[in-house]
């Protein structure tokens, strides 16, 4: 039998891990690609990413559900809990504000109900500017959204 030595193929590791793994909870839009932005401060993609449906959350992401403030938006994170592994970490809630008054009495009441089953819930008021924002860096060029971005941000690091 014959040897002959093999060198190892190099293996590209990425530098930075995941952060958080954004889901939307019922459907991809606007409200949940700026949330996915506004929680990558630098915009590289590295931090926050939109998982597509199906796609399993990475190991050490924290799964981030993005949500409108409506009834069928809570009725849809309702159902996304049911169906929640337990093994998995309790995911961080995102409501999107979708008008300028405050959220529908029966999803108040619903994501009241679900509060323990999540490590937190942010609340993201309604964004006038998103409205005329071709994607989530042209909705980052405004001021209210900058604000948002920041103020989400600390918030789900706990310095808020």
């Amino acid at each position: 039998m014959t040897v002959h030595p093999v060198e190892a193929t190099p293996v590209q590791v990425p530098d930075v891990v995941l952060r958080y793994a954004v889901i939307a909870v019922h459907g991809p839009a606007i409200g949940v690609l700026t949330v996915a932005r506004m929680l990558d401060a630098d915009g590289s993609g590295t931090a926050a990413r939109v998982l597509h449906a199906r796609e399993a959350v990475p190991y050490g992401a924290m799964p981030v559900l993005v949500a409108d403030t409506t009834a069928y938006g809570s009725a849809c994170v309702e159902h996304m809990l049911r169906a929640w592994d337990p093994g998995m970490p309790r995911p961080w809630l995102v409501l999107m504000a979708d008008a300028p008054v405050p959220p529908a009495p029966a999803a108040r009441y619903r994501y009241r109900a679900l509060n323990e089953r999540f490590a937190g819930i942010s609340q993201v008021a309604y964004l006038p500017s998103l409205r005329n924002a071709d994607g989530a860096d042209a909705a980052l060029e405004h001021n209210d959204v900058k604000t948002a971005a920041a103020k989400l941000r600390r918030h789900l690091e706990g310095t808020l």
